[in-house]
Parts: C-alpha cells; structure tokens; sequence
C-alpha cells in the first residue's frame, strides 16, 4: 500500500496557509488509483468536496463503457461551505451548477462557497482527469457563489452568489491568467438572505445561458405560499449584462424553481420544482403584469416526488432525467414541440388473470430508484463512444450512479461507484452532507 504521509503533510500545509490567510502555493494533486497510462479514457467526471478546511475537486476518468474509475483529487485553492438549513443534510448549497466544464474551451470552473471566489483549471484533452489550475482563484465579488454558467464556446464564464450579496457577475477566461472580472456584469437580484444563507426556501438555485446565448437566467426559490422566480438579463455583444431583469413567475401551482435545463431547439426551460415536480418555462412569451408567462408555461406534478432538485438532457434520448433527493428516484421526462411535458411512459403487456384473458397492455411510467437514503442530487449525461449515460451524485451514500441509456424509457444502472473509502485513505476529508456538483467532460 502506497504512503501517503508526504499528501496528509501538504494538506495539513494547505489548511494553515488558509488560516493564516497566506498566499496558496500549493495546488496539491492527490492520487486515489494507480495507472501507467490514460489509454481507453474517454473523458472526466468532475464534482467536488465542498469542505469548509479546503475544497478539493474529485476527478474520475470515463471509460469507453461509460463506467468511472476514481482518478484524483486535485486543490481548488478556497473553502467550502454550508447553507443554514434545518436539519442539517445533503445538497449543501441548496444548487445545481458548482462545477461546471466546457468540451470546446477545454477549461473547468468550480465554486468556493467559503472563501466566495472561483478556481478554473484547464483539462488536458489526452488525460482528462489531469486538470492545472489557471492563474489563482477569483473573487467572485459576492458572496457564498453556488452555481456557474459557462458558455459554448468556454471564453465566458457567469457565477450565481446566494448570500447577503446575491446576484450574477461573469468573467471572460484567459488560459494563461485566468477568469478575468467583465465590466458591466455584476447584477443584484436584491435578495434579503445572510452569508451563509438559510433555505431551501428563498435562496438562489442555478444559473444557466439561453441555447443562442443572448441571456443569462438565474433561479430563485420561494417561500410558500410565495412563489419564485426566474431572472432574465439580455447579454450585449460585449459580454456586459442589460441593467435590470426580467423577473418571471411559474405558473400558479409552481413555487420553488430550482434547476433549469435548455429544451433544445425552443426558447423554453424545464425547470425542476420540489414544491410539484417540474415547470416548463416558455420564454417567448411576454409576462404579464404578475410575471407570469402565457403561451405554453406550465406546472407539471410527480405524484410522489418529496425534492425533485436537479435536472439534465440526454441529446440521444432527447429525454430529460431529473432527480428527487428525498426518494433517491430517477425520474425520465419528456417535452414535446408544443412545450408539453410528461413522464416517459413505456408501454407493455399486462399479465392475464387468467389463461383464457388476454393480455392487454399497461403503461408504466419510467422512474428509476437509486435506493432509499441514497439522497441522489447533481447529474449529467455524456456521450461516449456514441451511447449516452447518466451520471448522478447520490450524496448521502458517497458514491456515484452510472446510467447507462440505451433507449427512451430504458435507463439501466451499471455501475455504483463508492468514493469515500478511496478518499479517506488517501487522508482527505469527505462529508456526506458537503459533497457536491457533477460535470462531464468527454474527449472528441
């Protein structure tokens, strides 16, 4: 068994640089496995520690059957933190988006709620679990940042801040300095929260860019009977955001937006929501003088659902897969052209009674249990070797769920990926109740 006495020192080096608010030379790289080589790795998982001694980003490699395998832990340079909640559990940042990654600009973002910066770091296309911090982290002049946007092309980069000074700023990103702070960026939304912030309830959620990139759109949460809201801000040609937003209500049985995820091809957003399942937002339609949007908005409910939070598209599919922290369910969607949502349903034959009946058939809607208490939260779909997968963080049992998808209605785990023991025996820190994010990047 390897030593990992000379890692443990440099951490323990790390942890007191932050306290006594020296400058972080240290980009620690701690290995969880051996290799000789990246050959057969198709791309990267990312999320990240999220602990309030020092962040740390955990990267596994994607194979070419779209299984993980825990490659390394690499410093983010920043802390971690917790949003106030009662009781105290997963999803700490009460968000979806900390670490996000960009296949074209080949760079990686993550947030450090506790020190309120953001580190980016480049990923080297050969190894993609070999990701180099570029330049130091930057403030993200507000504070408690929780979610990151990053555009198409990897040169912009927008962050969420969720506490006593909320709001979105971006950053255009230079490979050899850094994220560099963009003029005419930072925008309030003017919430009355504290640094930590409490929620779920009246904190920020995600941030996301608009599929032609001509907006910038931020989720924020109600306080039943309150609902939330969506806030949009057009992007000028200069990368500067419009002064004001567009605040957007869902509809009526709605409250709680929370992630959001482009519907392809419509300007249009479905949105997940603990308070009854899921929204869809139509954001061509004008708001009327309540914020809410006519057209083709809609609430649409998951009978069962305790905190469905979290969300992703699979462009193989063209199915979305939103997940529920408190059933530890996979649930499959679907939105037709006319912006319609509803759960995958699969059709089959229905089991006769009695031998002279015939079968007819039964749809069953397309819902996945990852177990009860796994506290499933962040995911994301890849394409590997021409087949998608679904990744999801299922917190609460430390562990990853691969997904593989086949076909619509078909999702099928294989694999459950247990990242703690290797952590921990490297000598870091893993918290259940910290962990957090979920990122794909996969190789062209």
């Amino acid at each position: 068994m390897k030593s990992f006495t000379a890692t443990t020192l440099a951490f323990l080096g790390y942890s007191l640089a932050l306290v006594a608010g020296l400058p972080l030379q240290d980009r620690t790289t701690v290995h969880l496995r051996s290799r000789d080589s990246s050959s057969g790795v198709q791309g990267a998982a990312y999320f990240m520690t999220n602990e309030p001694t020092g962040n740390f980003v955990i990267a596994a490699d994607i194979g070419s059957d779209g299984t993980l395998t825990l490659n390394r832990a690499v410093v983010a340079s920043g802390l971690g933190s917790h949003g106030v909640s009662n009781p105290i559990g997963p999803d700490a940042l009460f968000a979806q988006g900390s670490v996000k990654a960009s296949a074209a600009g080949g760079i990686l973002a993550v947030v450090n709620p506790g020190s309120n910066t953001i580190s980016a770091f480049s990923i080297n296309p050969s190894d993609p679990s070999a990701i180099t911090m570029i330049g130091e982290p930057v403030s993200s002049e507000g504070e408690f940042p929780m979610s990151l946007a990053v555009s198409d092309s990897g040169n912009m980069v927008c962050v969420l801040n969720g506490g006593a000074v909320n709001g979105v700023n971006c950053f255009s990103v230079n490979k050899q300095s850094g994220l560099v702070s963009m003029p005419n960026s930072f925008r309030s939304l003017e919430l009355n929260q504290t640094t930590p912030p409490s929620g779920p309830p009246g904190s920020t959620s995600h941030i996301v860019f608009s599929e032609d990139g001509s907006q910038l759109i931020a989720s924020v949460k109600g306080i039943p009977p309150t609902p939330g809201f969506i806030a949009v801000w057009d992007i000028d040609s200069n990368g500067s955001l419009s002064p004001n937003f567009t605040s957007i209500a869902p509809q009526p049985t709605g409250a709680l937006p929370f992630s959001m995820t482009v519907v392809p091809g419509e300007n249009a957003l479905l949105v997940t929501d603990p308070g009854v399942g899921f929204d869809i937002f139509d954001l061509s339609a004008q708001p009327d003088t309540n914020g809410t949007a006519a057209g083709k908005s809609s609430a649409v409910p998951i009978d069962g659902q305790s905190a469905t939070c979290w969300s992703s598209f699979s462009n193989k599919m063209g199915n979305f897969y939103l997940t529920d922290i408190g059933t530890g369910i996979v649930t499959e969607v679907n939105v037709d052209n006319n912006l319609k949502g509803s759960i995958v349903q699969v059709w089959a034959p229905a089991i006769p009674q009695r031998t002279t009946e015939l079968a007819q058939l039964t749809a069953a809607l397309q819902q996945y249990p990852q177990g009860n208490g796994t506290a499933t939260i962040d995911n994301d779909v890849a394409t590997v070797n021409g087949n998608d997968f679904l990744y999801v963080l299922a917190a609460n049992a430390t562990s990853v769920h691969v997904l593989s998808l086949p076909a619509p209605g078909q999702a099928q785990l294989i694999q459950t990926l247990d990242f703690a023991g290797p952590i921990q025996a490297a000598g870091l820190t893993i918290n259940p109740n910290n962990v957090q994010g979920m990122t794909v990047f996969v190789t062209a």
